[in-house]
């Protein structure tokens, strides 16, 4: 019998444990919500979209990414 890999042990373990949760499903479920929507406020209050704010329209904001990933020429 070949000897699992720790990879394939401490997956299973997880697995297991996961599997016979009870009050932990809710409890991760809780975290899960709770972390969607502190990335939500995040990406809204903290990552304002600059490029909508300072083109107008598709093609200036293209130029403008073109040329900030353009080598810089000496």
């Amino acid at each position: 019998m070949a000897k699992d890999s720790f990879f394939t042990r401490a997956v299973s373990m997880y697995v297991d444990g996961f599997r016979s949760m009870t009050v932990g499903r809710r409890l991760w479920a809780v975290i899960l919500i709770k972390l969607a929507i502190l990335f939500f406020v995040f990406k809204l209050f903290f990552f304002p979209d600059i490029l909508k704010e300072n083109y107008d329209n598709d093609a200036d904001r293209a130029r403008a990414v073109r040329s900030a990933l353009a080598p810089a020429k000496n």
